[in-house]
């Protein structure tokens, strides 16, 4: 893995693109092989885990699942599961500010209006922002920092099988597993990989945010003729 270490936006720009080209070359990979452990091995029942909730959302109400796929989820997701990979001052308050985001987004009333309760949550997570970078000292933070870079190899691959095995509830209320349910986060364990290793590339959280708003809009792309329809 080449490390970007010029601070040139072009640069960071074409990697961006980079990855997400063999993050969807890695996607026809895995389908490809998938068909043909389903022709020659083991015929998957893949219809039966569906993400209704999420199709719903979409086809009651699209702005709001345009919002939360392509802004809020990867913003969100990324502060979660990158933003102690290699991190900096600026990310450790970012994942703090995600966990409250988790808290409150499960005791905001769902019937609150989304466009409200999405607002009071991101206003909420810049005052923390903001908070924790005046209440807490600097030496802290960079032992921290120094703590979680010996261990960036375990919090990428890790993060990105995290990422991908949370994505279960997409399809069922409660934890299960099964070879189908595997084999329908697995795309998504590949995506962690990639939204971890544009980060450590570029340096920044703002390259994985970009690269999993990229990876859903295509989604939504894909998904778009069959709402239609």
């Amino acid at each position: 893995m080449n490390v970007l270490r010029e601070n040139n936006f072009n640069l960071k720009l074409k990697n961006l693109f980079r990855n997400f080209m063999l993050m969807i070359l890695c996607y026809f990979i895995f389908f490809f092989l998938l068909g043909i452990f389903n022709l020659f091995v083991l015929e998957l029942d893949l219809d039966k885990y569906q993400q209704i909730e999420i199709l719903e959302i979409l086809n009651e109400n699209p702005w709001k699942f345009a919002f939360l796929a392509i802004i809020a989820a990867p913003i969100i997701e990324e502060s979660v599961f990158r933003s102690l990979l290699k991190p900096s001052k600026s990310t450790l308050r970012i994942f703090i500010c995600s966990i409250l985001y988790m808290i409150g987004i499960v005791i905001i009333p769902e019937e609150a209006h989304w466009s409200l309760r999405y607002l009071l949550l991101f206003g909420s997570m810049a005052f923390l922002y903001y908070a924790l970078g005046e209440l807490i000292g600097e030496n802290l933070y960079r032992k921290i920092c120094f703590y979680f870079h010996r261990y960036y190899m375990a919090i990428w691959i890790g993060g990105a099988i995290l990422f991908g095995f949370v994505h279960i509830f997409n399809y069922v209320d409660s934890f299960q597993m099964d070879l189908a349910l595997f084999v329908m986060i697995f795309p998504r364990i590949i995506a962690g990989y990639f939204f971890g290793k544009v980060k450590l590339e570029n340096k920044n959280l703002i390259w994985p945010i970009l690269l999993h708003s990229m990876n859903n809009s295509l989604v939504i792309i894909l998904l778009l003729p069959f709402n239609l329809s």
